[in-house]
């Protein structure tokens, strides 16, 4: 089940058609509020989410989604018309899983949802735990522990650790990092990875040691 939480009657209409048509189920919500109840109720296997919408934005409503245990895995897919630099970081450092900007083809659509969701099912099938010094990383309970104190990531940050402990020992160029953990057709200057290296360094304390700088190219951890 796909939920399409769109306030334009026009898109979200021919989403749902397009979407059906593929042999999806969807279900269209014009307001936060009716989102809300139906969530409550039942689980869908991904989000498509407007950022304007009435009573709520949608920043507001996918930050409560990855505050909220119970939903915080459920992939979203961002559709807006806001496309600056400030705002794909915004959605992306949020919890989305990709930014989509309108317009945009329903058949690319259809292809982003098929990525994520491979994502998703790729991640069920798999529990891993990466370890590299005091540092520990759960995979698959998206938690992270310097010795036995939790540390308390965004997505996106959990997201960059996990790949540098997974290949672990070879050099991250930053074009890889962007594509890799941002995962979107955008132009995202490599100044993005530096600050959320910086700030995984901060938090990560004494363990962010581990992640050595390699000049003019990347990133490792050793």
């Amino acid at each position: 089940m796909i939920y399409i939480l769109e306030d334009d009657e026009n898109i979200r209409k021919l989403i749902v058609y397009t979407l059906q048509s593929q042999g999806y189920q969807c279900t269209g919500f014009e307001r936060p509020s009716d989102f809300w109840a139906s969530l409550n109720n039942s689980i869908p296997n991904l989000l498509l989410l407007d950022i304007m919408l009435p009573e709520e934005d949608g920043i507001s409503i996918l930050r409560k989604i990855r505050r909220t245990p119970l939903f915080k895995t459920i992939p979203v897919i961002m559709l807006t018309a806001k496309d600056t630099e400030f705002d794909v970081v915004t959605g992306l450092d949020a919890g989305a899983d990709d930014y989509v900007t309108k317009p945009f083809g329903m058949m690319a659509l259809v292809s982003r949802i098929k990525a994520v969701l491979r994502r998703y099912e790729r991640t069920e099938e798999t529990s891993e735990i990466l370890e590299a010094g005091d540092l520990k990383v759960d995979i698959t309970k998206h938690t992270v522990f310097v010795k036995d104190q939790q540390v308390f990531l965004t997505v996106k940050e959990f997201d960059l650790l996990s790949l540098l402990l997974q290949n672990r020992g070879k050099v991250m160029t930053r074009e890889h990092l962007l594509d890799s953990v941002w995962k979107i057709d955008a132009d995202i200057e490599s100044r993005t990875v530096d600050v959320h290296i910086k700030t995984l360094r901060q938090k990560l304390e004494n363990a962010g040691e581990l992640i050595e700088t390699i000049r003019g190219v990347g990133y490792k951890v050793n």
